[in-house]
């Protein structure tokens, strides 16, 4: 029987059609979060099921989930509660908030406490330098903490309570904040109207209002042009364009001049040596041999470019040779193409085995 509820399998139908029939592996990162919402973490029923849905094997859907560290592989708590312990945050404190949590839940990294509430981590950055030390509960920011307050906060969530961050909205455990990244909205009453920007953030809009500064005024009432529209624009200026060219006199043609670029002196190219002293000389130059663009010397130029047409044609030459990637299984797991390299690479050992058993019963013979 399987894990996933009925709503799990209807939402995981809608994510698969946000993308294009040929393109469904695109929905994996969202079906991931999905699975991680039921479960709380990505387990092997949900690596299987993510699979299953989409006709991916399971060492894709694996491959995947291991990269990214937002995809959990064993049980989490309902509070993910991640440390900034990198260089800004670390020097202003960040390490000595860790270390106090570390010791107050009586957990180390990407450990959780038995009660099953906090899984305590480390992150390396959190994005958020202007704050630190700064510390999250399930992605949403407590900025300038201390060791006191942090453990203030996580003792308010194991007794149920829910802190309000610094930044940003209500807390949510880490399964309805999965369900979020899955790409389905919060619809707890209220939950998006709470919490606010930091005043970091807001520094820019203040200094603007102090200093006058404002962005150029535009009508939102704008039409936006329609492809066909926009087309239909630039054709009729790429007319106009052509004909005031064409109304406009003609240069007189410009006299041919003989450009070499060489600062050489105008000496006698070697056409009576040998080809072999020529190619030496050209090879390694002195101060009495022609340089290469030198009067009378042949120089090897490019060809002309190739005309807009002969372009066209490689690349749709090109693309039709290299289809792009489908949905299915890699070649390497057809089960003929298998069998096919075994029996290779066992007649290559057996052949192998052979000539060195020769090479043995010769060398006894000597």
């Amino acid at each position: 029987m399987s894990v996933f509820t009925e709503e799990t399998r209807v939402r995981a139908r809608e994510i698969i059609a946000r993308y294009p029939a040929d393109r469904s592996r695109s929905a994996l990162l969202p079906l991931l979060h999905l699975v991680q919402a039921e479960e709380g973490y990505v387990s092997p029923a949900g690596v299987t099921f993510c699979a299953e849905v989409l006709g991916l094997n399971k060492a894709q859907v694996g491959a995947v989930a291991t990269f990214y560290t937002m995809y959990k592989r064993r049980p989490t708590g309902d509070y993910l509660v991640s440390v900034c312990t990198n260089t800004m945050c670390n020097v202003l404190g960040g390490q000595e908030v860790y270390d106090t949590l570390v010791e107050h839940l009586g957990v180390g990294h990407d450990e959780t406490t038995a009660d099953g509430k906090i899984t305590l981590e480390h992150a390396e950055c959190l994005a958020a330098c202007d704050y630190g030390p700064v510390m999250t509960v399930n992605y949403d920011f407590f900025d300038g903490v201390d060791p006191q307050g942090a453990v203030g906060v996580v003792d308010e969530l194991r007794a149920g309570g829910r802190p309000m961050p610094t930044r940003g909205a209500r807390l949510c455990t880490l399964k309805e904040m999965a369900v979020q990244l899955a790409g389905f909205a919060d619809e707890r009453d209220g939950a998006v109207a709470d919490g606010g920007p930091g005043a970091a953030t807001l520094r820019g809009l203040r200094l603007a209002e102090q200093h006058g500064i404002t962005a150029p005024t535009y009508d939102p009432k704008t039409p936006i042009r329609s492809k066909a529209e926009a087309d239909r624009a630039a054709a009729e200026a790429k007319a106009k364009a052509e004909a005031a060219k064409a109304a406009a006199p003609a240069a007189p043609a410009a006299k041919p001049e003989q450009v070499t670029g060489s600062t050489a002196p105008d000496v006698k190219a070697p056409d009576d040596k040998s080809p072999q002293v020529r190619t030496a000389e050209t090879r390694q130059p002195d101060a009495a041999t022609a340089v290469p663009d030198a009067p009378g010397t042949k120089v090897p130029t490019d060809g002309a470019p190739p005309a807009s047409r002969d372009a066209q044609a490689a690349q749709a030459a090109g693309v039709a040779a290299n289809p792009p990637a489908g949905d299915g299984k890699p070649a390497g797991d057809e089960a003929g193409a298998q069998q096919r390299n075994l029996k290779e690479a066992e007649a290559e050992t057996g052949a192998a085995g052979a000539g060195s058993a020769a090479a043995s019963e010769t060398g006894v013979q000597k």
